[in-house]
């Protein structure tokens, strides 16, 4: 397997947190309570397939280096799942997804940013677009994650036993 340069694994690391997103999003989706936020759940799901999709088609680019960076996405991802499927069971309901989704968009954003500042020290400039296009829409899924968060929140009843 070829060797990474930090830029690289960085790449590998943000398609799999894309990939872990769409896992993600499509699990909340079907949790209790979700209705009232589907529509902002499918649109973080398509955007985080076209964040994939895009970082994908830049690893191909890569000669010599797209296996190994996909293998990082894939392990990045595996690692994603891993904390889904800690903090998602069976009595989650909506709002636990969305708090889940707080932590992992803040994750995401952080990544991004890191990649961004990597690709202009390289001045590596398809990497550079590719997070200026990114990190805007990461930043938004993260409010939207916040906000859906207390928006939920605000629909329970403190004072209820769970």
């Amino acid at each position: 397997m070829a060797e990474l340069t930090n830029l690289e694994e960085k790449l590998g690391e943000v398609i799999g947190l894309a990939q872990g997103a769409k896992a993600a999003t499509e699990k909340i989706i079907k949790l209790e309570d979700a209705e009232s936020v589907k529509d902002v759940l499918e649109r973080m799901n398509e955007e985080a397939a076209e964040t994939e999709r895009r970082g994908t088609a830049l690893a191909d680019g890569l000669e010599g280096r797209k296996t190994a960076i996909l293998e990082k996405a894939a392990e990045t991802k595996s690692k994603a799942s891993t904390m889904l499927k800690t903090y998602i069971d069976r009595e989650s309901d909506a709002l636990d997804g969305f708090e889940f989704l707080t932590m992992a968009e803040a994750g995401e954003v952080g990544h991004w940013r890191v990649l961004r500042v990597m690709a202009e020290s390289a001045r590596d400039q398809a990497m550079l677009q590719l997070a200026d296009w990114a990190l805007p829409i990461q930043e938004r899924h993260f409010s939207d994650a916040q906000q859906n968060s207390l928006k939920l929140a605000g629909e329970q009843d403190p004072n209820e036993t769970s």
